[in-house]
């Protein structure tokens, strides 16, 4: 078990980092299956089940195209604010197609609850994989038959479930960590999908989060808003939004601690945990971009407000000329300042210093020697920092991306084929 250090609400908070999954958390099972949805016989149906109703909450992509699955989920959401069950297909996006889109992802709901002996708003729906394109019912009915004899608390579990949610990721993103609330053992994990289609607009991806920590749906609600704004919502790839995003949270309650709310003296400890498997999710989406061959880090300081130093860090970060430059090793600084320029941020265009790793190349808006043999040297990484520093204000964000690589328009041209 490592330990790590968190900084939030301006205290030192501890928690640790584990090996871990969705069936981590107390009261959490999970499987996956291929029912025949993909060409290939990965899997392609896969369902996290808890023991019993959990506190839930829910954030949607804001496309206004919005795929059936979420229609589905927010009126399973709206009944109690509770779930049991989150049944998955990827392969097909149940997107733009129709009444008859929304009664199959309805059709979902009622066989996976009628499977599990549970009222059907107990469950919810998501989906990913190609627009346009009717569901193959049968498929998914039959595999929806043999999920529930297949879920299981153990590691595997989580494995084939994290496989199935899969479209053109290359590798499963999953994040665990663990804390102490009223002596008792608080774990929170989670595991997402994402490749392309991804830009900072909620929820850029599918996602899901597990706890077995005791919360009012308010609470959670509210936490899931604040950390996917600074996790989620921080990270791009092609600008795209998808229409299937969505990030679930599911709290068991089964760790029986002492409900958390915003005042109890765990909270920052709890709140840091849930961030950092949230940021590590979006950081690891982020790295696994369509053809991407790096991950780029962004972090502003010195703006305005945390909001402005926002919009500016997804500016550089979202820029295809940055985005060129990395894949290209290039230390083209120009391309960044101009991603400054034009965030629609104020900006002092004679206090702005930059920085690539800890390689300064322009202070005070002013160009600095370097060496551009080490900043080669660093941009080869399979990880590029920039740190732009504006001398402002206190506003200050983080955000994540990739480089815009060959193998991106390859895999795009050929998707549905």
């Amino acid at each position: 078990m490592m330990q790590t250090q968190v900084v939030h609400a301006k205290e030192t908070q501890l928690f640790d980092i584990i090996d871990g999954s969705v069936t981590t958390p107390l009261g959490f099972r999970a499987s996956g299956l291929h029912c025949g949805l993909k060409k290939t016989a990965r899997n392609d149906l896969g369902a996290i089940v808890c023991d019993v109703p959990a506190i839930a909450a829910a954030v949607y992509t804001t496309n206004v195209f919005q795929a059936a699955p979420l229609a589905v989920t927010r009126a399973s959401l709206e009944e109690e604010g509770k779930l049991q069950a989150i049944i998955v297909n990827s392969g097909n996006a149940n997107a733009c197609t129709g009444k008859q889109g929304e009664a199959d992802a309805y059709r979902m709901r009622s066989a996976f609850a009628e499977q599990l002996g549970i009222a059907p708003h107990y469950v919810a729906v998501a989906s990913t994989g190609v627009i346009g394109e009717a569901l193959k019912m049968e498929c998914v009915e039959q595999g929806i038959m043999k999920l529930p004899e297949q879920l299981t608390p153990l590691a595997e579990g989580a494995e084939q479930f994290s496989q199935a949610i899969l479209t053109t990721d290359l590798v499963k993103k999953e994040a665990c960590a663990v804390l102490t609330v009223n002596g008792k053992q608080v774990t929170v994990a989670g595991c997402a999908k994402g490749s392309g289609m991804i830009h900072p607009n909620m929820a850029t991806m599918l996602g899901f989060v597990t706890t077995d920590a005791a919360l009012e749906q308010d609470t959670l609600a509210g936490l899931l808003r604040t950390v996917t704004n600074k996790t989620f919502n921080m990270i791009t790839v092609d600008g795209d939004t998808s229409t299937n995003d969505m990030l679930l949270a599911m709290a068991s309650g089964m760790a029986g601690n002492e409900p958390l709310t915003e005042q109890h003296e765990a909270w920052p400890a709890f709140a840091a945990a849930f961030q950092y498997v949230c940021e590590q999710l979006a950081k690891a989406i982020a790295r696994d971009g369509e053809g991407a061959t790096k991950l780029i880090e962004v972090r502003v300081s010195g703006a305005l407000s945390d909001e402005s130093a926002s919009a500016i860090a997804k500016s550089i970060v979202g820029s295809s000329l940055v985005k060129s430059a990395v894949y290209g090793s290039d230390a083209n600084w120009g391309r960044v300042i101009a991603a400054v320029g034009y965030a629609g941020q104020p900006v002092n265009p004679e206090t702005v210093d930059i920085h690539m790793g800890s390689i300064m190349v322009l202070q005070q808006s002013t160009p600095v020697v370097f060496d551009e043999a080490a900043a080669l040297a660093y941009l080869k990484g399979d990880t590029v920092v920039f740190q732009v520093d504006l001398h402002m204000g206190s506003g200050e964000a983080k955000a994540w991306g990739c480089d815009l690589t060959y193998d991106y328009v390859r895999i795009n041209a050929a998707y549905r084929t």
